[in-house]
């Protein structure tokens, strides 16, 4: 589902792929109110009601696709493993705005620009040095007005270097954009980044 294995991996590709032959949905993205709610966060926290493209690396099963797939006219999603890949397709079979890639990133990082990125429950399972590698492509890739999003999961994952704090903390180092919205709780955390950094109110001429 995530980077391939280097030195610095601590999750490897067998393991997500171990994960998706057994389990259509092993982190129950469909059955809890905790992902559900999730995704509402994430929607709420973006700027604007519609992207031209948006790049969702590590989609798993296609949940948070199938929604961004509805304020976003272009979606290219990817997922390292064989079997997520299939499934995020079925999901998001309806929409014809929608492709979906197997990759690892950031080695397989598209050559393409988008407006927005989403980075949700990935960046804890690369290594430090392939983190500031899927940053460096994420900043690159991103049009002169693009957004990047990133939520994810706060409490320490057993056998992941670095945990959702941790994470933020290096993408808004590593960015260069300035920081439009933080939002945490005991659980999750949400950021966006953007060179805008109007307010949704300024935005739409409200004050």
């Amino acid at each position: 589902m995530f980077s391939k294995p280097s030195a610095h991996m601590t999750h490897d590709a067998q393991q997500f792929d171990a994960l998706f032959k057994h389990n259509d949905d092993p982190w129950h993205f469909k059955t809890r109110w905790y992902e559900t709610r999730k995704r509402a966060l994430t929607l709420a926290a973006l700027p604007a009601q519609r992207f031209a493209s948006v790049y969702e690396p590590g989609c798993a099963n296609g949940e948070l696709t199938a929604e961004l797939a509805t304020r976003c006219d272009r979606v290219v999603a990817s997922d390292g493993a064989a079997r997520a890949v299939e499934l995020a397709r079925d999901r998001v079979a309806a929409f014809k705005n929608v492709t979906v890639r197997q990759a690892w990133v950031p080695q397989d990082w598209p050559d393409e620009t988008f407006d927005l990125i989403v980075i949700s429950e990935l960046a804890y399972y690369l290594s430090r040095a392939d983190l500031d590698g899927l940053i460096t492509k994420a900043r690159v890739s991103l049009n002169p007005n693009g957004t990047l999003l990133a939520c994810h999961w706060r409490p320490t994952i057993e056998g992941c270097a670095l945990n959702g704090d941790e994470v933020h903390r290096r993408i808004h180092a590593g960015i260069g954009l300035p920081r439009l919205l933080e939002f945490s709780d005991a659980d999750l955390r949400i950021d966006v980044w953007c060179k805008d950094h109007r307010s949704v109110a300024v935005r739409e001429g409200l004050r």
